[in-house]
């Protein structure tokens, strides 16, 4: 009887979520959301109702406020314009998140950022955490169809790769979205702890390890499911 494959010795690539993984934007993000809800409800609700969108990307989360598809542009622009004024000030990376993506690739190792952000703002925050220099692929909200938890932007970051193995993938995220989209899509999912879903909450979603910082990546190897 022949050998059972084995797991590959090492990632061919390793991608990141954005917000909450690699960049410290929670505050920003709920900022951002505040000032929308003033603007269209007229008061602030609370952050909890915003928290459990993050990881979805904006005009799908403003789904669950807005009285219909108008209203959810027009918040959407509420958001995108307030945010564009006080992104720079607010935005810092996580430590030791270009170092670890740097020893990554001096590995061999490919990396890449899966977000719900647009375009636009994903290369700001980027360069605001002087991470944009490390990255061999780069998928946002406004390169598809269907964005996290849907499946479709880890494998486009794949495709992006020239990777066809799943197995040989890790994808890492801070939200119940990140690690649904990873596993739909075959690959190996990590949890960030440092973000603001509790351990609780993201146990749901079955990621394959536990990270309790940037750094605990470099640790990892692929395993079977």
């Amino acid at each position: 009887m022949p050998d059972a494959p084995q797991p590959p010795r090492d990632w061919r690539a390793v991608l990141f979520d954005l917000d909450g993984t690699l960049a410290d934007t929670v505050p920003l993000i709920l900022r951002c959301y505040r000032h929308t809800m003033l603007q269209h409800r007229g008061r602030e609700l609370p952050d909890e109702l915003w928290v459990r969108t993050i990881g979805r990307p904006l005009r799908s989360a403003f789904g669950d406020f807005a009285v219909d598809a108008d209203e959810v542009e027009r918040m959407v622009a509420t958001y995108v314009d307030f945010q564009r004024g006080v992104h720079d000030e607010m935005v810092c990376s996580f430590p030791e998140a270009r170092s670890t993506m740097a020893r990554l690739r001096v590995r061999g190792v490919r990396v890449g950022v899966v977000t719900s952000k647009g375009r636009e703002m994903t290369l700001r925050t980027l360069g605001c955490c002087a991470i944009d220099a490390e990255l061999d692929v780069l998928i946002t909200a406004d390169d598809v169809v269907k964005g996290k938890p849907d499946p479709e932007p880890v494998l486009k970051a794949m495709e992006g790769l020239g990777i066809e193995r799943a197995e040989e993938v890790l994808f890492v995220g801070d939200s119940p979205h990140d690690l649904i989209a990873g596993r739909a899509a075959g690959v190996r999912t990590a949890a960030a702890v440092w973000g603001p879903f509790s351990r609780a909450e993201l146990e749901a979603s079955e990621p394959d390890y536990w990270l309790a910082g940037l750094p605990d990546v470099l640790s990892l190897r692929p395993i079977e499911r």
